[in-house]
């Protein structure tokens, strides 16, 4: 499912293509998939097709098309504060997004059937966290990830401000979903080749959306091998922040906020200017004739419009180069909230619990 958007060069390209067709509405998911670059959650070697709007698969690893993640995202309406339940969580990716967004007050929960998978997710969560200075640009809600299979979810377990399933949901298993989501929630899921919005209005009341038509893989149905019943899969649980991690949240937003009044443009680019297109001019030739003995041969003579259309294209190219070492140096953006910690009179041991542990 996918293919329709155009490639984009990298993973600003591939947002501008979204939001040029609609599929990216509002600047709270821009922010999001700007953030968190698709490329890195592909393995070495396959990052090419990273910014095409095409699924991905290698064994249990996968990945929807871009424009299914956008469409999936803008439908959520997600809000800071928010408990988020990713049913099929897979690589992360979606998961790390959206914890961007419900900020460090969240909750951020996934299921995933796959113990490698989970695994993958992990590991490419901790490079987010230790890598990324979009770590730094927001207040994130870290995704814990559980293995099971979400139809075996205990039916006493929590319940979720927003749901999603990344796999084509039965008929018969739609309820499953629905009594794990609070009243006033959004649940997000493919049904029958159709992406729906189902938004709980009342204890049993549902209010259902269609999105876009989809294809999906089914979800895999329970274990049931040997008549033996299936142990329920257990969610995390629901816990409060300690009062040195809700110190750390503050401290951040604090100096965060600081530092934006500060240097207000300083290190807040999240993304380069769009590329500047060539224009593409046809050259008009004029063609004259001479005689070469008893043969008439034509000759071609540029015209003065020749000439000034190879003047205006070399004053674009020159234009386009300098517009290009501008956003080269724009990208240089410092981390601001990293230099101010280094900064303060604390212990290096404070300053490292208040950068995560993160290396750069």
């Amino acid at each position: 499912m996918g293919g329709a958007v155009s490639a984009g060069e990298d993973n600003n390209d591939l947002i501008d293509n979204l939001k040029e067709a609609q599929y990216i509405r509002t600047g709270r998911v821009e922010q999001a998939f700007r953030a968190i670059d698709r490329g890195d959650y592909y393995l070495d070697g396959y990052r090419d097709n990273a910014y095409k709007d095409l699924a991905w698969k290698h064994g249990n690893i996968h990945l929807s098309a871009p424009c299914i993640y956008s469409e999936v995202m803008e439908a959520l309406k997600l809000q800071q504060g928010l408990s988020f339940l990713n049913l099929g969580s897979g690589t992360g990716y979606l998961s790390t997004m959206v914890g961007l967004i419900i900020g460090p007050f969240g909750v951020n929960h996934g299921v995933e059937l796959h113990m490698d998978v989970v695994e993958y997710a992990k590991e490419k969560l901790d490079d987010f966290i230790k890598n990324s200075d979009s770590f730094d640009k927001f207040e994130f809600c870290e995704p814990i990830f559980v293995v099971g299979n979400c139809l075996e979810i205990s039916s006493d377990s929590h319940q979720y401000d927003r749901i999603y399933c990344g796999a084509g949901v039965q008929k018969d298993h739609e309820n499953d979903m629905k009594i794990l989501l609070k009243v006033g929630g959004i649940l997000v899921m493919p049904i029958e080749d159709q992406l729906i919005q189902i938004t709980r209005t009342g204890q049993c009341s549902w209010e259902s959306k269609n999105i876009l038509a989809v294809s999906f893989a089914p979800l895999v149905q329970k274990n049931r091998a040997e008549g033996s019943k299936p142990d329920a899969v257990e969610l995390p649980p629901v816990t409060v922040r300690s009062l040195q991690d809700l110190s750390r949240v503050y401290i951040r937003r604090t100096l965060r906020d600081l530092t934006n009044e500060e240097c207000p443009d300083k290190g807040l680019v999240q993304r380069a200017p769009q590329k500047r297109k060539r224009r593409r001019c046809r050259l008009r030739r004029i063609n004259t004739y001479i005689f070469v003995g008893n043969q008439l041969i034509p000759q071609a003579m540029e015209s003065e419009e020749d000439e000034q259309i190879d003047q205006e294209q070399h004053k674009e190219d020159q234009e386009q180069q300098e517009a290009q070492e501008k956003d080269v140096e724009i990208l240089k953006a410092v981390n601001v909230l990293r230099d101010k910690i280094m900064t303060l009179p604390l212990p290096e041991s404070l300053k490292t619990y208040l950068l995560y542990y993160r290396e750069k």
